[in-house]
């Protein structure tokens, strides 16, 4: 699946799911421009890229700043002159149940986990129906597609998230340009790495395949997506959970 001369944007890059995007994407021969609030591990991560003979550039950018994500954009568009590869990874959760649910935190989940997307698709679709080619992937989540008790604001970016993949793959497919999005259910992450073992226990008893998933398990999925195998996939939610939910 080699991605070589293809550029790639990925947000949340700094940790986790991204960070592990940035890296199978350039192990797969992409450039790749990173982008998260956190500079210093962005630029962790760019060192980690170039020393294995990799190419890849870091953005500060907070997704949920519309001010901040155009010029952005536009500098990764100007310093690389395309974006093949669009990965929609920034995610945060404010958990609580919906009687008590600040309002504050149902817009600060929405405009980061979906609304960025929005943002950054709007920013990159120029510079791939221009070459006829693109790859647009959204990191949803398995409850957006279940839903979780606490995480309404949570649970209803990411079933967004799936409306938008498949309202975009049909916007741009007769321009070669597809829109994919992966689920992931349980994964091993800082977000969730707060979580207790007993609890971790718990969700691993409910997933067939017996054990939580990594990292690189949701990247080798992107990874997929991006690559010219997945060419005839568009508006398909790829689930990664193990078998945590099945249909």
């Amino acid at each position: 699946m080699s991605l070589s001369g293809r550029v790639a944007l990925i947000t949340g890059a700094s940790q986790g799911i991204g960070r592990s995007c940035a890296l199978r994407l350039t192990k797969d021969g992409a450039t790749v421009a990173v982008a998260a609030r956190n500079q210093e591990k962005l630029n962790e991560l760019v060192s980690e890229i170039t020393a294995a003979g990799g190419k890849a550039y870091a953005f500060a950018l907070d997704v949920s700043n519309e001010d901040q994500v155009k010029p952005t954009v536009k500098s990764a568009i100007a310093q690389f002159g395309k974006i093949d590869i669009l990965v929609n990874n920034a995610g945060i959760t404010r958990d609580q149940l919906v009687m008590r649910m600040k309002r504050a935190d149902w817009d600060s989940v929405l405009q980061t986990n979906l609304t960025s997307a929005y943002l950054c698709i709007q920013q990159v679709i120029g510079s791939m129906l221009k070459q006829r080619w693109g790859r647009i992937i959204n990191i949803t989540s398995v409850f957006g597609q279940m839903g979780q008790a606490g995480q309404a604001n949570y649970a209803a970016s990411k079933a967004g998230l799936i409306g938008l993949t498949m309202a975009i793959a049909r916007e741009v497919g007769s321009r070669n340009i597809t829109c994919n999005a992966v689920a992931p259910g349980f994964i091993e992450t800082a977000m969730t790495a707060g979580l207790g073992d007993e609890f971790k226990q718990n969700a691993a008893k409910q997933i067939p395949l017996g054990r939580v998933g990594s990292p690189e398990d949701v990247a080798s999925a992107v990874a997929f997506l991006a690559s010219d195998e997945a060419s005839y996939i568009t508006g398909h939610v790829l689930n990664v959970n193990g078998g945590m939910l099945m249909g």
